[in-house]
């Protein structure tokens, strides 16, 4: 075979592969009915979705004392240490108790002599009672005899509380501690005087295992709240604890034991328009202290049948309203005014506007208006299909 024949035979060679790949790149690329944009869809399902609130808050201890004096004198000891842990009916300080020890025995002394006049007085009594009913002794007589033992009888009983008081004061002289807890700085020093009831406490004393932590919630929150639960929106499982509450710490970590809601104020405070609820948590590890700042998550309940949106498909118009462009039946472009509840994730839980079984455009918005006809084909979520824009929504959900 000559060059010419070689050259005709390559010639025809490649345009038969080239035939070949545009008519299999013409398979692949099947362009879209002309005048059809093409856009990407959710189809709506609705499922269980677990709400809760997150609201800002402060811990606060679960019991405090303040430590004062209830007898006069002056500190002769300081029986603990600063910060820390004290046991109730612990000693505190030492009062000088020697001015209520001699007080204490002046009136243990009174109250035997007390005791010696009623007894001579009894007696008396009883040997006037035979020989008035003989007059040997008059009436008059005999009577002086059981009054004077009436008033011995008085004198004893005042006798017995007088050293009740001496011996209180006396035990008053150990300042002790009311409560089980961490105590403060002393505000005191051995030497100084104190006073009973006086205004400055000497310590302070902090339960704070368990601890209160006091959230705040506004009243229109609140309201919304009630009208969900009425309207059968949220459902709250009255056999299980729902009104269980968790915390994140200020520097973001989750606190890792759960508490529980303690109860609700019944008075909107006027100047914030807010109610405060305070939940209670174990402490045994004194993480959280007093004034601590903390953000609590309350369980609300469970919408039985949310409906959940991906943000991307949701647009506000020029009145502030979520709107949201949906495929309907015959493949028209549909606008949606949409009523939200709150953000879960990056999607919205949506009340109004919408229903299972719509397809919602997450893709493609920009090239696309209401009424045309367009070509609807199931988002791709990255990382999987278009199933996993509309999983169902995690337990810390948050507003």
């Amino acid at each position: 075979m000559n060059c010419s024949g070689l050259r005709r035979g390559a010639a025809l060679l490649t345009l038969a592969v080239t035939t070949l790949v545009l008519s299999a790149c013409g398979e692949k690329a099947e362009p879209p009915p002309a005048g059809k944009p093409q856009v990407s869809v959710v189809t709506l399902r609705t499922q269980p979705v677990v709400l809760t609130t997150e609201l800002p808050g402060r811990a606060s201890p679960y019991r405090v004392a303040e430590v004062r004096p209830q007898v006069s004198g002056i500190i002769k000891k300081r029986l603990f240490t600063e910060g820390g842990q004290v046991k109730a009916d612990q000693a505190l300080y030492q009062i000088d108790p020697a001015l209520y020890q001699a007080s204490y025995n002046s009136q243990k002394a009174a109250l035997a002599r007390a005791q010696a006049q009623l007894k001579t007085a009894t007696l008396l009594v009883q040997r006037y009672k035979p020989l008035t009913e003989t007059r040997a002794v008059s009436r008059q007589a005999y009577d002086d005899a059981v009054a004077a033992r009436d008033q011995a009888a008085a004198d004893v009983a005042a006798a017995k509380a007088a050293l009740e008081t001496a011996q209180i004061n006396l035990v008053y002289t150990q300042v002790l501690s009311p409560i089980d807890g961490i105590i403060g700085r002393s505000s005191v020093t051995e030497g100084a005087l104190v006073t009973a009831n006086q205004a400055e406490p000497l310590a302070f004393i902090q339960q704070i295992d368990p601890v209160y932590v006091d959230v705040t919630q506004s009243s229109v929150e609140l309201l919304r709240l009630r009208d969900a639960i009425e309207s059968g929106l949220l459902q709250r499982d009255m056999s299980k604890d729902s009104a269980r509450v968790s915390l994140v710490l200020a520097n973001g970590q989750p606190y890792s034991l759960e508490g529980k809601l303690e109860f609700s104020e019944v008075t909107v405070d006027e100047g914030t328009d807010s109610v405060t609820l305070r939940a209670v948590f174990p402490n045994p590890d004194h993480k959280l202290l007093p004034g601590m700042f903390v953000r609590a998550r309350i369980l609300e309940g469970v919408a039985p049948e949310g409906l959940l949106v991906p943000q991307r498909g949701v647009t506000r118009n020029q009145r502030g309203q979520a709107t949201a462009l949906v495929v309907n039946a015959e493949d028209k472009v549909e606008l949606r005014t949409l009523k939200t509840d709150r953000a879960i994730g990056d999607q919205w839980l949506v009340t109004e506007g919408l229903q299972a079984g719509d397809r919602v455009i997450v893709e493609g918005l920009q090239s696309v208006r209401p009424g045309v006809e367009v070509v609807a084909k199931p988002f791709e979520h990255q990382g999987g299909n278009a199933a996993a824009a509309a999983a169902p929504a995690s337990a810390g959900a948050t507003k």
